[in-house]
């Protein structure tokens, strides 16, 4: 009998799909709990600067935009590259997205407003970005909260269009970060999110345009 004889190549590739099959979500995972382990870390320390709720504020709100780059770009580099598997991984990004965007808000409510209902009141309807931020916010909650496989299956179709809500919330959540730096005329960081979720976004509407291009030529 012949046996086949497998490539020392095939064996790497094999072999590294295994390992990131296995290790992957808790090496995923692991990253992306860091920020809130050095958060923490920060704390314990007395690192927090001199106003530390800002400084809690603004640490967990650029980690909730990063999060939600991250997630959105899991389509465009799976699409490219053909590597199917990082679908794995958009859900729980997607959660630390939500995590992140919940410990920003939690910030605010608690330590910031400390649970004062006519100072809520009065950013809410006084300061834009404070809107922009909280609309974005509760628009994740039931993308959160759908993001089992049971929830997936039961919601069909609708699934996806409600997660499709996503591409609302990084609108709301950029327009809520530049308005905030833009009353301190601090555009620095904003612009390069602006960039990312810009091409993100662009990337889809130019996959759904292509798309709905194809299907008129073969109706």
């Amino acid at each position: 009998m012949v046996m086949a004889i497998k490539s020392p190549l095939y064996m790497q590739e094999w072999t590294l799909k295994n390992i990131i099959d296995r290790f992957g979500k808790p090496f995923v995972f692991l990253l992306s709990i860091s920020p809130l382990i050095r958060l923490i870390w920060f704390g314990v320390n007395n690192q927090l600067s001199a106003n530390p709720i800002e400084f809690i504020t603004r640490f967990t709100g650029t980690w909730a935009i990063v999060f939600l780059c991250l997630t959105l770009t899991i389509t465009p580099l799976r699409v490219t590259t053909g590597w199917n598997t990082l679908i794995k991984y958009r859900r729980m990004l997607g959660l630390f997205c939500f995590f992140y965007a919940f410990l920003h808000f939690s910030t605010w409510l608690f330590l910031d407003q400390q649970l004062d209902f006519s100072a809520i009141y009065q950013d809410f309807y006084k300061r834009t970005f404070i809107t922009l931020g909280l609309a974005g916010f509760i628009l994740l909650i039931p993308l959160a909260i759908t993001s089992t496989k049971s929830l997936q299956r039961k919601l069909g179709r609708s699934w996806a269009k409600l997660h499709s809500l996503i591409y609302l919330i990084a609108i709301l959540v950029i327009l809520h970060y530049y308005v905030h730096k833009a009353a301190k005329n601090n555009f620095g960081e904003v612009i390069i999110y602006i960039i990312i979720l810009g091409a993100l976004l662009a990337w889809r509407i130019g996959r759904w345009s292509i798309r709905k291009h194809a299907q008129r030529n073969t109706a």
